[in-house]
């Protein structure tokens, strides 16, 4: 079962002038909308195998991406989807933080509240692990260092390894450069902050 914010859904079969016969399984897509059309942000789903036939007349069998699942966002929501981009060069983690927090599949189970029914397992493979949830509105994400991490283990940690290796090889200092020229935002050193300060450090500091 789908457990979304959104309120709108809306199912489409299309097709049915490319051949007479409905039965013909080349005749007919599906499109789902989840959310609302006229709202700044919605999703879509629909069958890319069956569009790759009609477009190109290449067989479904033979099309190797099956289904497409576009974010579609529009002013501010599109605004707060390219500064999260920009920020953290990751096109893979803005897009899934971005359905991670709007929609998941669940497994009914008829004791529970639904918010407490467990991610189906297809569903969770789709979204993959440590996903976080982004909120396409004025109210800043927090930045953890978890997400930070996570970023840097995709995005980063390879490219670090190679200029790594380049230094130890040739004597050079790319990576020493790079961290000495590095500047820290307010956002960084806030996170510093909030890592290497004890509990017991903070109760003394706001009682002061």
């Amino acid at each position: 079962e789908c457990i979304s914010v959104f309120r709108s859904f809306k199912s489409y079969r299309s097709g049915e002038l490319v051949r007479s016969n409905e039965q013909d399984r080349y005749g007919m897509g599906n499109t789902l909308y989840i959310g609302s059309l006229k709202s700044e942000v919605y999703f879509c789903i629909y069958e890319k195998d069956y569009e790759q036939y009609v477009k190109y007349d290449i067989p479904i069998e033979d099309t190797k991406i099956k289904n497409r699942f576009e974010i579609r966002l529009k002013n501010e929501r599109a605004y707060y989807a390219v500064r999260d981009l920009l920020t953290y060069h990751d096109a893979e983690r803005t897009a899934f933080d971005i359905i991670n927090r709007y929609m998941r599949f669940a497994d009914r189970e008829v004791e529970k509240r639904r918010s407490e029914w467990q991610t189906n397992e297809k569903w969770a493979y789709f979204i993959g692990s440590d996903r976080g949830r982004l909120k396409l509105t004025t109210k800043p994400e927090p930045y953890t260092l978890t997400r930070t991490l996570n970023w840097i283990s995709r995005q980063v940690a390879p490219t670090w390894k190679v200029l790594e290796k380049i230094d130890s090889k040739n004597g050079t200092t790319y990576l020493k450069d790079i961290l000495d020229h590095a500047k820290l935002t307010e956002r960084h050193k806030k996170l510093i902050e909030q890592q290497t300060t004890s509990t017991e450090e903070m109760i003394t500091e706001t009682e002061d």
